[in-house]
C-alpha cells in the first residue's frame, strides 16, 4: 500500500521526498545521496525511480552516485540538462510508474529555473513542487521573469484546495514573518505564523501544507488582493497596477527584506 511521503532531511533545510509502498521507492529531488541511502537501508526499501523538478545542485547533487549500481529510470524537465536523465518530461506529461504505484501529472512551473517542472498525483492530491511554491512563499526568481513565476503559481493555486504541498526547503517561519509583515493585521496569516513558530520551537517540520492554505496566506499567491498592493504602495510609495505588478513587487520587496 501507498504511503504518505516522507521528508528526508538533508544539507540545512532541504527536504528530499520519498513515496514508497513498503518495498519499493520513489526519491524526489536527492540533493545529497547519503541521507537517501541511510534512509533506504533503515527501511528496508529499494529504489525504484528519482524524479527531479529542477537543475539546481541541492536538487541534482545524489543523482549520479545514486544511479550508480542501480538501473533506474530519472524522470526530469527535459528544457533542462540533469544528471543521468533519461525521461525528460513536458507540461501535460503523465509519468506512470508501476513500483510503487503511482501516477503523476507533469506541470510547466518556470520562473525559479526556466524549465522548472512539478509532479501532481491526482488520485492521491500530493503536489511535489520544488522551489517554486514554499509554504507562505516562493522562489526567488533565478532565471525566469514575474510573469513566467506569477503565471507557474497562478497554475498551482488552481489544484484542489486540499491538495498537499511538499515544497523542497524548510523556509516556512521566515515566509510567514515576511506575510505577517506585509498584512499585520490579517489574522489567518498571524495564526498560521504562532502554529508555525510553535513548530520549529520543537524542531518540527512544517511541512506539508495545502493549496487552500497558500491561498489564504501565503502574499505571492495573493498578489492581486487590494489589501497586498496597498501593502506594496505603503512600501514602495507606488501602487501596482496588475496582478504581475503586485507579485513583482512583492518578490521585489522579500528579496531585500
Amino acid at each position: 500500500m501507498l504511503q504518505a511521503p516522507t521528508a528526508i532531511p538533508a544539507f540545512s533545510d532541504n527536504y528530499i521526498w520519498a513515496i514508497h509502498d513498503g518495498a519499493h521507492c520513489v526519491v524526489v529531488d536527492p540533493g545529497d545521496p547519503a541521507p537517501v541511502e541511510a534512509w533506504l537501508a533503515r527501511e528496508g526499501l529499494t529504489l525504484s525511480a528519482l524524479l527531479i523538478t529542477h537543475h539546481h545542485p541541492d536538487h541534482v547533487g545524489g543523482v549520479s552516485a545514486l544511479c550508480r549500481d542501480r538501473d533506474i529510470p530519472v524522470y526530469g524537465p527535459a528544457r533542462e540538462t540533469i544528471p543521468e536523465m533519461d525521461h525528460p518530461l513536458r507540461d501535460g506529461d503523465r509519468v506512470r510508474l508501476a513500483t510503487p504505484d503511482l501516477e503523476l501529472e507533469v506541470i510547466d512551473v518556470p520562473g525559479h529555473t526556466l524549465g522548472h517542472i512539478a509532479f501532481h498525483a491526482p488520485e492521491q492530491g500530493w503536489l511535489f513542487c520544488g522551489d517554486t511554491l514554499f509554504a507562505g512563499g516562493c522562489g526567488r526568481l533565478f532565471e525566469g521573469t514575474p510573469e513566467q513565476m506569477h503565471h507557474s503559481l497562478t497554475r498551482l493555486a488552481g489544484l484542489p484546495e486540499q491538495t498537499l504541498v511538499f515544497c523542497a526547503h524548510e523556509y516556512t517561519l521566515a515566509n510567514l514573518s515576511f506575510a505577517a509583515a506585509v498584512s499585520p493585521e490579517d489574522a489567518a496569516v498571524a495564526e498560521r505564523l504562532a502554529r508555525v513558530r510553535e513548530l520549529r520551537d520543537q524542531n518540527t517540520i512544517t511541512l506539508p501544507s495545502t493549496v487552500g492554505e497558500e491561498k489564504r496566506t501565503n502574499p505571492f499567491l495573493r498578489a492581486a488582493e487590494p489589501a497586498l498592493r496597498q501593502a506594496c504602495e505603503r512600501h514602495f510609495g507606488e501602487r501596482p497596477d496588475t496582478p504581475v505588478a503586485g507579485f513583482a513587487a512583492l518578490r521585489r520587496w522579500k528579496d531585500s527584506a
